[in-house]
């Protein structure tokens, strides 16, 4: 077996495969944290320099802007550098954006240090999911995916538990909340540079200078035996943006995106504007962040459940179950009275399945899109997908600034839930797109090396 990829694919997983699944894990989780650092912060930015509902709705979305041209961007150029380079990259990113807004003074430059910090965040997304499925086996694929986007609800927790301890009463302001962020995103630099190799699939098919010698390397890390030579591969040119929308994969292309998209709309609305509704509601910060918290610990608990349901029932109908109950969470939240226990309750409801459907979402991403454009790929889907968490917390705040009831802005913005299980439910079932785009593929190969 002289394919390094067929032996990551078809061998039993090693412990540090695992260890990896847990590192990406972690790196998605740090994503949470910052992200929804800014959300615990907006009673108190709000406060701090006088703005109203609407406009922190816009302060909200800026690292989600960034997000979004980070995750387009950023993703066609994992697949072309390596997804190592990349996520240590976007990590330097994310760890100095935190701590520069630590030191903001005005609107404008929070909105600024926000994009900047989410153009790293964004690259970090089309990432991890590329590097999850490409360190585990195809038996365990689906179950590693959703191990690695609990990692973002997770993250929300130590947010929500360090905002309840930061935000008492006297306590210090909103900006240590960015300086925590920091701090956890700088720890898993050096725990990525020692122990994450680069990806043998992304080796295989760049086969960049010395590649035999560093896919072997990666192959020994790993457990695995090593291989005499790689594969010939004649073709080296650049990804393109526009391969993703070859006839073969188009469809597939954009029905997922919009699915994003939609889900992405009713989900983070709950993640941005929960602390915000609850101190509105008269209650204290503190117990705000708590509320987030249970949005986050159901959506941990939904991935898990999740990825454990992926093997006993299909991807596509258990995904679109879960949308449609996301929708049914987000309006339930919005009718919400203003008791803690209620709020918490409902809010893990709707975090738990709407973390599913993102996980879900994940799955089926990777699937739709080969090896080759799978950087890619994902980081279109996140990247235009975003755009629907930067309209959110917009729309919900337009929304409410009218004057509008909760439960009506609940029913609004979970709709959307329900426009992405449509999406998934125009989506062909099989992989043939992906299959037929890496068969063609290597039909250019052999003829290019004959």
């Amino acid at each position: 077996m002289n394919d390094p990829r067929a032996i990551i694919d078809d061998s039993p997983m090693r412990l540090l495969q695992y260890l990896i699944i847990l590192i990406t894990c972690l790196l998605n989780a740090v994503d949470g944290f910052d992200v929804l650092a800014i959300s615990v912060s907006g009673p108190g930015i709000m406060g701090e320099f006088g703005i109203d509902r609407a406009e922190l709705g816009f302060v909200l979305a800026m690292e989600l802007v960034g997000m979004s041209i980070g995750s387009v961007l950023l993703g066609r150029v994992a697949d072309r550098l390596g997804r190592r380079s990349m996520i240590l990259g976007c990590l330097l990113v994310m760890a100095s954006g935190m701590y520069l807004t630590t030191f903001t003074t005005d609107v404008l430059t929070l909105c600024l240090w926000r994009v900047y910090t989410g153009l790293g965040i964004g690259g970090m997304l089309s990432v991890t999911n590329a590097a999850a499925a490409e360190f585990s086996n195809k038996h365990h694929r689906g179950l590693c995916i959703s191990m690695v986007v609990i990692g973002y609800p997770l993250g929300g927790i130590v947010c929500g538990e360090v905002g309840k301890a930061l935000l008492q009463p006297g306590a210090v302001n909103w900006r240590d909340m960015f300086l925590w962020g920091a701090s956890l995103t700088a720890l898993l630099i050096p725990l990525v540079y020692f122990l994450v190799p680069e990806s043998v699939h992304w080796l295989a098919r760049t086969q960049p200078v010395n590649a035999l010698a560093r896919t072997n390397a990666t192959l020994r890390k790993l457990g695995h035996a090593t291989v005499d030579e790689l594969p010939a591969i004649q073709d080296q040119s650049k990804v393109a943006l526009a391969a993703i929308f070859a006839p073969v994969i188009v469809l597939s292309t954009l029905l997922v995106t919009a699915a994003y998209f939609f889900h992405m709309i009713a989900f983070y609305y709950v993640l941005k504007w929960t602390p915000t509704i609850v101190v509105e509601l008269g209650i204290e910060a503190s117990a705000a962040s708590g509320v987030l918290t249970w949005a986050n610990v159901g959506g941990a608990l939904g991935g898990v459940v999740f990825g454990l349901l992926t093997t006993r029932i299909g991807l596509k109908p258990l995904t679109i179950a879960i949308m449609v109950l996301t929708m049914v969470g987000v309006a339930t939240f919005g009718r919400s009275q203003p008791d803690v226990m209620q709020l918490s309750y409902l809010a893990a409801f709707a975090g738990f399945f709407g973390n599913a459907g993102i996980s879900g979402l994940y799955t089926i991403i990777a699937y739709v899109f080969p090896t080759h454009l799978r950087a890619t790929g994902t980081g279109f889907v996140i990247g235009v997908g975003r755009g629907g968490a930067i309209l959110s917390p917009i729309i919900a705040g337009q929304i409410l600034q009218s004057g509008a009831s909760l439960g009506t802005v609940g029913l609004v913005m979970g709709g959307f839930s329900l426009l992405g299980a449509v999406a998934i439910l125009l989506l062909k079932p099989s992989e043939d797109g992906p299959r037929m785009v890496e068969r063609r593929r290597r039909e250019s190969d052999l003829r290019a090396s004959a």
